[in-house]
């Protein structure tokens, strides 16, 4: 039998359910070294975070996250916690000796990611940064075709990432709408996800130029929310402090350049997230409302059979999806964190980072920290590579 990696969740909402649900399906898809056991989950509301313990299946619960790392019982720290939290948990469970698996942004400056990875190179434990989008076979298939020269020299790189969620103005606040706890709005929930994505794929930004913009600039006081659902509280306004969408250029480090745009108030637009890659030999497509599938076009073939082809990556050479169904029996969003935690549970098993790393997770928020310079600047500003 496998040894045990007893886990302990910080965060019991959205991320904390799909963090619950990988951790209970790794081991029975993936081969792994070591076993998640869901020790203890964290959250500041008793009754709640007990409720939740007992659906997901976990065996405790902590009301203090300080108390939760203290615990001799648990050996890796999952922080699904807001942003503003991120840095003080994750350097506190790092000088634990706890590994640390982070949810993204991976802090609200590039500031507290620099601690943040200071304290787990002096301790050497074994770091993560959730971004997802990563672990979708299409996209790790995109990835293999990039390093393998088949787009030849990159030269475009075009990321959307639009959601509507927030349209309403009578739509209620939460911590996302809040600048102190979610450090941005569009431009670190969803611009996070395709700076990193890029990044991935194509190399180091260098420098960037943008606009960001809140359209609604106050909104009905929080009463419960959950996820990117919530209700209005007894009354009153409150300011929104975070912008509403957010685009930018970039140059790479390579001598491509790409134009990014994140927004959650593009009507009609659930989770679309797009990333289009033009090369001198082709172009690929990837767009997470067809996750499956990636579009490849090949300056190559015959001018009587050209045009972009559906790669459907559900094969069993394809990354990741040899775990998983036959060929052509689909994946979706809950398997991207099950495939996630199977490269953080191999790392740990091997001593060697997963793939992202919390450097990773630096570089994307220097590249976020750069846009929002440029912003007050109204200039191009160099991005600062974190090594």
């Amino acid at each position: 039998m496998p040894e045990a990696l007893n886990v302990g969740l910080v965060g019991y909402k959205f991320m904390g359910r799909a963090h619950s649900n990988a951790y209970l399906s790794v081991a029975k898809f993936f081969d792994t070294k070591l076993t998640p056991v869901m020790k203890a989950v964290c959250g500041r509301n008793e009754s709640a975070v007990q409720e939740f313990a007992q659906q997901w299946g976990w065996e405790s619960i902590e009301t203090d996250w300080r108390e939760l790392i203290a615990r001799d019982d648990v050996h890796l720290i999952d922080i699904g916690s807001p942003g503003d939290t991120h840095a003080e948990i994750a350097i506190e469970a790092a000088k634990a000796g706890k590994h640390v698996f982070c949810e993204k942004p991976l802090a609200n400056s590039l500031e507290e990611c620099k601690r943040m990875i200071a304290a787990v190179r002096s301790t050497g434990v074994r770091h993560m940064v959730n971004f997802n989008y990563r672990k979708c076979p299409a996209v790790a298939l995109a990835k293999q075709m990039i390093r393998a020269g088949d787009l030849g020299e990159i030269r475009h790189v075009r990321a959307t990432y639009l959601q509507d969620w927030l349209v309403d103005p009578e739509f209620p606040m939460n911590w996302r709408l809040r600048k102190q706890s979610a450090g941005s709005g569009a431009h670190g929930d969803l611009g996070a996800h395709i700076v990193d994505l890029a990044r991935f794929l194509v190399g180091n930004i260098t420098e960037v130029v943008g606009e960001m913009k809140t359209f609604v600039t106050e909104r009905p006081a929080e009463g419960d929310s959950s996820g990117l659902s919530g209700s209005a509280g007894s009354g009153g306004k409150e300011q929104v402090t975070v912008d509403d969408c957010s685009l930018f250029l970039a140059r790479f480090a390579d001598g491509a350049v790409g134009t990014f745009e994140a927004t959650r108030m593009a009507p009609g637009r659930k989770n679309f997230n797009r990333l289009e890659i033009n090369g001198s030999k082709g172009s690929l497509v990837w767009c997470f409302e067809d996750l499956n599938y990636l579009d490849y076009y090949n300056c190559d073939d015959p001018s009587h059979a050209q045009g972009f082809r559906r790669i459907l990556a559900t094969e069993g050479e394809h990354p990741y999806a040899g775990a998983w169904w036959p060929p052509g029996h689909m994946l979706g969003y809950d398997h991207t964190f099950v495939n996630a935690v199977a490269d953080l549970v191999e790392g740990v098993a091997t001593g060697e980072n997963p793939s992202p790393c919390f450097l990773a997770g630096a570089n994307c928020v220097s590249v976020l920290e750069s846009v929002e310079r440029s912003v007050a600047t109204g200039k191009w500003e160099s991005v600062e590579q974190v090594n």
